[in-house]
C-alpha cells in the first residue's frame, strides 16, 4: 500500500495558530458540541494515517481539521494538541479510492507526495471525499460548490448551479450522490470523542517532530493545572452531550435550554462582530488603496510642473531620472507578473498530468468491470443449467458437484460486493475527473488573462522607455556647451541600460533581444552615431506594436493557420498571407507556394546534376559569386560567423542557378534573394527553386538580364504609379529634382530584402510568392505614403536623399503598412499595371534603338578615319625608338 513518511514536512505551520480551530476558541466548540444533530460548519475528525519508518511504520490515529483560508488539511496527535504536525496542501491534490484496497481507505495526492488515510467506515471515508472536493472547488472558484448531484439542490436553485446544458445534467447522475454526515464521527462533536486506541502507545507519537509533541504535551498539562478548580463545573454542564447520564434531577433540564440558547446567541454576535471587523478592515484597504492613487496622481502633477518649470538641462535631466527609476518600478512588477505566470504553467501541466492518470485509471477499471460482469454471466448460466438438470433431488447428500455449486454462488456474492464497490468508485472518480477538469480551465483562463496582463505592460514599458529615449535624442540635437558632456554619457548609459539586469537569475524583462529567429540583429546598425538612439526607439516600438497586438491578432492568426490543414487558392488563403504566416508555419507554406509556381519546370535530380557540372567545370559567374558571398546581409549573423554553414550553402545555390539559366547567369541582388529562401525554407534544392520561382515564373522577363529593360520599366511604371496615388509627395520631390529610382530600384530586384526590418520583410514575400510582382508596387506605395509628412517637411534635396537612404529602416507598424498597401492603395488592378508596363517598354524599346543607332553611327565615324594620325606628330614610343 502506498503511504507517505509519517508526519513529512509538507508546509508550514499557520500563523498565529495557538489551538486548533476546531476546538477553540471555546464558545465555538461548546456551541458545536450543544447541537450534535445538526451539520457540523467545520471539517474535522478522527482519520488512521499511514506512515513511519522501520518497526513504527504503520497506522497512527490523527485528529484532522480544514483551514478554509489557505485550503489546508492540518492534522496533529489530538484533538486538543495547541500546534499541528504537519499539513496537506489541497489546492493542487487529486482524490483517489481503491475499490481492493482495506475498507475506508483512500489516498490524497499532490505533486510532492501521497498521503494514505484511512477511516472508520466507507460512509465516513465517502464523506470526507465529498468534502474535500467541495472545499478544493470552493477555494478555486471562490464561491459556494456545486453539490455532487443535482438531487442536492433546492428546487428553485437551478440557474444558480450554472447547468445551462442537459448534457453535463446527464453527466452529474454519473456521480456519486451526497453521502450524509456521520453523527459523532466529523464535526466538533467527534472531538468530544476518546481518541480512537492503537495497538501500542509509543507507535502513536511522531518521532519525526518530536518537538511539536513535547510542546503539546506541556500545553496540555499546563491546561490541566489552569482549570483544575473550574473543570468540574464545566464537566457537569456538559456531561449531558458526551453521552454520560447527567447527575442532576430532571428538573435542570429548562435552565441548561435556557443558558444553551443565550450562549448559541452570543455566538452568533461574535461571528457577527467577526463579519463586521472583516469588512472594517478590507474598507480600510481600499482607502490605502486610494490614498496612494491619489498621491501618485499628484506626484505625477508635481513633476510635470517641475519639468516645466525648470529653468536649466540639469533639472530637467534630473527629472528625466526619476522617470528612469519608476521605469525600473514598472519592470519589477512585470517580473512579478512572468513568475507568477510560469508558477500557474507549472501547475497546469501537474493538472493536466493528474487528469491524463485518472483517466487511464477510470479506463482500466472499467475494463475490469466489463470482465467481471462477463463472468457473473457465465457463472449464472452454469448454475441455471445446474439446476435444470437436478430439480427433484433434495434430500440427496451433498455431492463433490453440490459443493462445486455452494463454492461458486459464494464466489458470485464476493462478486457482487465487487461491483457494488466498484460502482461507487466509479462514480467518485466520474465527480473527480469532472472537477479537476474544471478547476483546469479557470486556471488556463486566469493564465491567459495574466498573459495578456504582462504582454500589456510589456507594451507599456517599451513606449515610456521609447518616448524617454525620444526625449534624450531631442535633448542631443539641442544640447547646450556646458552640459554635453554630461548628456553624452546620460545617453551612453540609456543605450546600454537594460530593466532585467538587477540580478543574474531573475526573469529577463528586456523586450530587445540582439537577433530575431532569423539571424537579423534587432537593432540596426547604423553608420551615423547620432543614429543609435533612433535605432534603440525603433526597436521598442516594433516590441511594443507586437506585444499589443498579440491577443487580438497574432494568437486568432496562429489559431487560423493551425486550423489550416491543406493549403489550397482560396480568398482566405489569400488574406491569411497578406496578414503573415507564422514563424512555425512558414516553411511549409513557402515549399507549397513555390510548387505552384515551378511544377511545371521542376524535374527530380535537377539540383543534384547541376552540382555535379559545376564540380566538372568553372562557371564564368563564379568569380562574381565569390564577391558577393561575402556582401550578403552583413548584419545576419548566419551569413557573418565563420564557422557557419549558409555562406558554402549559398554559393552551391548561386552556382546551380547560374548553370540553370545560363542567358542570365548570375546578376547581382540574386544573392539576397537565394539568401532569404535559405533562412526560411534551411534546404538547398528548395532554396535553388525558390530562386527559380522568383526569376522565371514571378518577375517578367528579362528582368534579372545584362540591359535589365524590365527593371528599368518597373521604374516608370511606379512613377506614374506615385504620381496617380501620391501627387503632393511627388510634386515637393520634383519640385527639388530628386529621382527615386536610385532608391527604388534596389527595392523591385531583391524585392526589399536589404531595405525593411525581417519582420516586415518576410510578412511582403508572403504576399509576394503567392500574388506575385504586383505585392512589390503596393509596398512600394505604401512605404512612401507610410513616411510621406516627413518628406515634405524636408526642404533640400541633399537631406531628401540622406532620409531615404535608411527611411525604410524606421517603419515599425506592420500592421499599419499592410493595411497601407492593400486597403489605402486600391483600387489597384493588374490591368491597369499590365498596360503600362506595355506602354513604358514599348518607348523604352524605341530609346534604346535608337541609341544604338546612335552608336553604329559612331563607330562608323571612327572606322571610316582609319588609324592616320596628323603629320608632325609622334608618340613617346615611336621617339623612344628613334633615341
Amino acid at each position: 500500500m502506498k503511504g507517505d513518511q509519517e508526519d513529512s514536512p509538507g508546509s508550514e505551520e499557520p500563523a498565529g495558530l495557538s489551538r486548533s480551530p476546531e476546538v477553540g476558541p471555546p464558545e465555538e466548540s461548546e456551541d458545536c458540541a450543544r447541537s450534535p444533530d445538526a451539520a457540523p460548519k467545520k471539517l474535522c475528525g478522527y482519520l488512521s494515517k499511514f506512515g513511519g519508518k522501520g518497526p513504527i511504520r504503520g497506522w497512527k490515529t490523527r485528529w484532522f481539521f480544514y483551514d478554509e483560508r489557505k485550503c489546508h488539511l492540518y492534522y496533529s496527535r489530538t484533538a486538543q494538541d495547541a500546534n499541528p504536525l504537519d499539513s496537506i496542501d489541497l489546492s493542487g491534490a487529486i482524490f483517489d479510492c481503491k475499490a481492493d484496497a482495506e475498507e475506508g481507505t483512500f489516498e490524497i495526492k499532490t505533486p510532492s507526495r501521497v498521503i494514505t488515510l484511512k477511516a472508520t467506515t466507507k460512509q465516513v471515508m465517502l464523506y470526507w471525499l465529498q468534502q474535500l472536493q467541495m472545499k478544493r472547488w470552493e477555494f478555486h472558484s471562490g464561491q459556494t460548490a456545486p453539490p455532487a448531484a443535482p438531487d442536492a439542490a433546492p428546487a428553485g436553485n437551478g440557474p444558480a448551479l450554472h447547468l445551462d446544458l442537459e448534457q453535463e445534467e446527464a453527466e452529474l447522475k454519473e456521480f456519486l450522490c451526497p453521502v450524509k454526515t456521520p453523527t459523532g464521527l466529523v464535526g466538533a462533536a467527534a472531538a468530544l470523542q476518546p481518541v480512537p486506541a492503537m495497538p501500542l502507545g509509543l507507535q502513536n507519537i511522531s518521532i519525526k517532530h518530536l518537538g511539536t509533541e513535547i510542546q503539546n504535551t506541556m500545553h496540555t498539562i499546563r491546561g490541566s493545572k489552569h482549570t483544575q478548580g473550574t473543570s468540574l463545573g464545566l464537566l457537569m454542564e456538559e456531561s449531558p452531550l458526551s453521552g454520560e447520564q447527567p447527575s442532576t434531577p430532571d428538573s435542570s433540564a429548562p435552565g441548561l435550554v435556557r443558558n444553551r440558547t443565550a450562549q448559541e446567541k452570543v455566538v452568533a454576535l461574535e461571528q457577527q462582530v467577526l463579519l463586521l471587523t472583516e469588512e472594517l478592515k478590507s474598507q480600510k484597504e481600499l482607502v490605502q488603496i486610494l490614498h496612494k492613487a491619489l498621491e501618485a496622481a499628484q506626484q505625477e502633477k508635481r513633476v510635470s510642473s517641475a519639468y516645466l518649470a525648470a529653468a536649466e538641462d540639469k533639472d530637467r535631466l534630473e527629472l528625466v531620472r526619476h522617470q528612469v527609476r519608476q521605469i525600473s518600478e514598472l519592470g519589477r512588477r512585470v517580473e512579478a507578473l512572468e513568475k507568477e505566470r510560469e508558477s500557474l504553467a507549472h501547475s497546469v501541466s501537474l493538472r493536466e498530468q493528474e487528469v491524463q492518470e485518472l483517466q487511464e485509471h477510470v479506463q482500466l477499471l472499467m475494463d475490469k468491470n466489463q470482465a467481471k460482469q462477463q463472468v457473473i454471466c457465465k457463472l449464472s448460466e452454469k448454475v441455471t443449467q445446474d439446476f435444470t438438470q437436478h430439480p427433484g433431488e433434495h434430500h440427496v447428500p451433498p455431492t463433490p458437484a453440490d459443493r462445486d455449486l455452494l463454492s461458486q454462488q459464494e464466489i458470485l456474492e464476493h462478486l457482487k460486493d465487487d461491483m457494488e464497490a466498484y460502482r461507487t468508485q466509479n462514480h467518485f472518480l466520474n465527480s473527480e475527473i469532472h472537477q479537476v477538469t474544471k478547476i483546469w480551465r479557470k486556471v488556463a483562463e486566469k493564465e491567459k488573462a495574466l498573459l495578456m496582463k504582462c504582454a500589456y505592460l510589456q507594451a507599456r514599458n517599451c513606449q515610456v522607455e521609447s518616448k524617454y529615449l525620444a526625449g534624450l535624442r531631442r535633448l542631443q540635437e539641442a544640447k547646450a556647451d556646458e552640459c554635453s558632456e554630461l548628456l553624452r554619457q546620460f545617453i551612453q548609459e540609456a543605450l546600454q541600460w537594460e530593466a532585467g539586469t538587477a540580478s543574474a537569475d531573475s526573469v529577463q524583462l528586456s523586450p530587445v533581444s540582439e537577433y530575431d529567429e532569423y539571424g537579423f540583429l534587432t537593432v540596426p546598425d547604423y553608420e551615423m552615431e547620432d543614429l543609435k538612439l533612433l535605432a534603440k526607439i525603433q526597436v521598442l516600438e516594433v516590441r511594443s506594436h507586437h506585444l499589443l497586438e498579440l491577443e487580438a491578432v497574432e494568437r486568432p492568426l496562429r489559431q487560423r493557420w493551425a486550423a489550416l490543414s491543406e493549403l489550397a487558392p482560396s480568398a482566405e488563403l489569400k488574406q491569411l498571407l497578406r496578414a503573415g504566416v507564422p514563424h512555425e508555419h512558414r516553411p511549409r507554406v513557402w515549399r507549397w507556394l513555390v510548387h505552384c509556381r515551378i511544377q511545371h519546370l521542376h524535374t527530380p535530380g535537377c539540383y543534384q546534376e547541376l552540382l555535379n557540372q559545376g564540380r566538372a567545370c568553372e562557371h564564368p559567374a563564379a568569380r562574381q559569386i565569390e564577391l558577393d558571398l561575402n556582401r550578403t546581409f552583413p548584419n545576419n549573423k548566419y551569413f557573418t560567423c565563420p564557422t557557419s554553414i549558409f555562406p558554402e550553402k549559398l554559393r552551391r545555390v548561386l552556382l546551380a542557378f547560374s548553370w540553370h539559366n545560363p542567358t542570365i547567369g548570375y546578376c547581382q541582388g540574386l544573392n539576397r534573394l537565394a539568401a532569404i529562401a535559405l533562412l526560411v525554407l534551411k534546404e538547398e534544392e528548395s532554396a535553388f527553386w525558390c530562386l527559380v520561382a522568383i526569376v522565371e515564373s514571378i518577375m517578367p522577363a528579362e528582368y534579372y538580364s545584362k540591359t535589365l529593360i524590365a527593371s528599368q520599366v518597373d521604374q516608370r511604371v511606379l512613377q506614374d504609379l506615385l504620381s496617380e496615388k501620391l501627387p503632393r509627395l511627388m510634386a515637393h520631390l520634383g519640385q527639388h529634382h530628386v529621382n527615386l529610382s536610385l532608391i527604388t530600384f534596389n527595392w523591385f530586384l531583391v524585392v526589399f530584402a536589404d531595405s525593411l526590418i525581417s519582420d516586415i520583410l518576410l510578412r511582403v514575400w508572403d504576399a509576394f510568392l503567392y500574388e506575385g510582382a504586383k505585392v512589390v508596387f503596393r509596398y512600394a506605395l505604401a512605404i512612401f505614403k507610410y513616411n510621406e509628412e516627413p518628406i515634405l517637411q524636408l526642404q533640400d534635396s541633399l537631406e531628401i536623399y540622406q532620409y531615404l537612404r535608411f527611411f525604410t529602416k524606421t517603419i515599425c507598424d506592420s500592421r499599419k503598412l499592410m493595411n497601407i498597401a492593400f486597403n489605402d492603395m486600391n483600387p489597384f488592378p493588374m490591368k491597369q499595371l499590365q498596360q503600362l508596363r506595355a506602354a513604358h517598354r514599348e518607348r523604352l524599346e524605341a530609346e534604346l534603338r535608337e541609341l544604338e543607332l546612335l552608336k553604329a553611327e559612331y563607330l562608323e565615324k571612327q572606322a571610316s578615319r582609319g588609324n592616320t594620325r596628323p603629320e608632325g606628330g609622334a608618340s613617346e614610343d615611336e621617339g623612344e625608338g628613334d633615341a
